[in-house]
């Protein structure tokens, strides 16, 4: 059996009931280190498989190498483990080699959401997520993406928006869906979601510091409806009040 799970942004406080069962079942837990290192209470005498960035699919096949073994096995995705987490990696592999292994995939509370609910209630409208990371996707498809979804006037959540190696990348996303958000659209900036250090921002489209932005931070711009209130971000649903 392998448990596909998502451990949510980084506190055991936001992470589910079935999450930590699942960890609790398994015999071997397998994760990038900087997640592996969030759940350190739950590992206790665990067999543990870990490595860096960019190594995902070797981590993935450790894993179906150890439940090929008749071990219960943990994937973690911080998050959940559907939205750019190791479901979707895990599913391919076990199904394009034709294995007989059960796969449990273990919902958790995605960036956005713990984010979202940080800033007050920014994504109560219909939203989307893009990830700015260009690793795996093509930059002008992303550009496409950010373009469209700006034009549909969703609340967009934007995921991986600025690293060392992509610095540039969150600013030309802003310039691209700048063509349909006003400059006074709300913006919402966290922070190391659930994790130490967690701070958030609530500024004017126009006047976001790129700066501030990190891998670890999520970015939610508004729709046309969505407001400022004290440090509150609110997308109002529609109601008449």
């Amino acid at each position: 059996m392998i448990y596909v799970i998502g451990i949510g942004p980084g506190s055991k406080e936001l992470m589910t009931n079935e999450a930590i069962s699942a960890l609790e079942k398994s015999e071997v837990i397998v994760g990038y280190k900087t997640y592996i290192n969030l759940v350190e209470e739950f590992i206790k005498d665990k067999e543990v498989v870990q490595n860096g960035m960019r190594k995902e699919i070797e981590r993935c096949q450790d894993a179906i190498d150890k439940a090929k073994e008749g071990k219960e096995v943990a994937v973690i995705s911080s998050g959940d483990s559907g939205i750019y987490g190791m479901a979707g990696l895990i599913l391919e592999l076990v199904t394009k080699q034709n294995l007989d292994i059960d796969v449990k995939i273990v919902p958790g509370v995605t960036a956005s959401i713990g984010a979202a609910a940080v800033l007050g209630a920014p994504i109560m409208h219909d939203f989307c997520h893009i990830s700015l990371s260009d690793l795996l996707t093509p930059w002008d498809v992303i550009e496409k993406r950010l373009k469209l979804a700006a034009e549909a006037d969703f609340v967009i959540c934007l995921y991986n928006p600025r690293s060392k190696g992509r610095k540039d990348h969150l600013k030309r996303a802003f310039e691209i869906m700048g063509e349909f958000k006003s400059d006074d659209i709300p913006v919402g900036i966290v922070k190391d979601v659930a994790r130490d250090g967690q701070c958030k921002q609530v500024v004017k489209y126009k006047d976001i510091d790129f700066e501030t932005v990190d891998m670890t931070t999520i970015v939610i711009i508004g729709n046309k409806s969505t407001y400022i209130h004290g440090d509150k971000m609110i997308t109002p649903r529609g109601y008449v009040i």
